[in-house]
């Protein structure tokens, strides 16, 4: 059996209680080394073996798991954050079922919500953003036609980038070209629940220069949007003049 589990964000104890009982039972972990905490391995087991997949190709990691599944073991795939986002699962779990490998995937608390309790922010406000988009700057890897950063960005909305820290110079152009004003709050969150978690505030105009400054070039979320201000407008789920299915407005 394999299961691919979502480490998490970054700190060792926001792993799943699901994710950490299976790391604890498995024969062979393959974890991505460059990304995940390596703290992690601490749930594994004695005489388990370790694969850091950050120099290894998919034929090799399925060559593992084969290998581990031939003799009656358990592995586990660790990936960062949740695996359903910039995790390369597809390719495994497509290869897996040609082969007529079982597998499940166990979810985990993603970067952009550790980045959220980073700020100590909220991505959707009333009458502020009530959309996330998650998506990355082009780069080596390409984005789909028609999901280029400047198209999205004319929704206004808030967004957090993956994968573009090093990509500053030409996402902060992108997000100006947009629509985003260039006053827009903006945030860089240096990797997010880890003990080195590190927060620099700026707007969308000076996002490439706040990077330089901190000398951040990876391993961070950027999250962009007015939820970054001080304005918006109270719930009203809890507003005591609104009436929903569980209790009577005053009004």
């Amino acid at each position: 059996m394999i299961h691919f589990i979502g480490a998490g964000p970054g700190a060792a104890d926001l792993i799943t209680v699901r994710g950490a009982r299976l790391l604890g039972e498995a024969d062979v972990i393959i974890y991505a080394g460059s990304l995940v905490n390596p703290a992690l391995l601490d749930y594994k087991q004695e005489g388990c073996a370790v694969y850091d997949s950050a120099s290894m190709t998919l034929e090799e990691v399925l060559a593992v798991m084969e290998e581990t599944e031939a003799r009656g073991g358990v592995t586990v795939r660790l990936h960062t954050g949740d695996p359903s986002l910039y995790g390369a699962i597809r390719e495994q779990m497509d290869a897996l079922d040609a082969r007529g490998i079982l597998y499940d995937v166990t979810p985990g608390v993603s970067a952009f919500s550790g980045a959220a309790a980073a700020l100590r922010a909220e991505y959707t406000l009333p009458e502020v953003s009530q959309s996330v988009i998650i998506t990355r700057m082009a780069g080596r890897t390409p984005v789909p036609q028609g999901e280029g950063l400047r198209k999205l960005a004319a929704h206004g909305c808030t967004l957090v980038l993956f994968l573009s820290a090093g990509l500053l110079e030409q996402a902060e152009a992108e997000l100006l070209a947009g629509g985003y004003a260039p006053d827009t709050p903006a945030a860089i969150v240096y990797k997010a629940t880890w003990p080195e978690e590190r927060v620099f505030r700026c707007t969308v105009s000076t996002l490439a220069r706040t990077a330089r400054e901190h000398h951040i070039s990876k391993t961070a979320l950027i999250t962009v949007g007015r939820f970054l201000g001080e304005t918006y407008e109270r719930s009203k789920l809890y507003d005591p003049t609104f009436t929903h299915a569980c209790r009577k407005g005053t009004s």
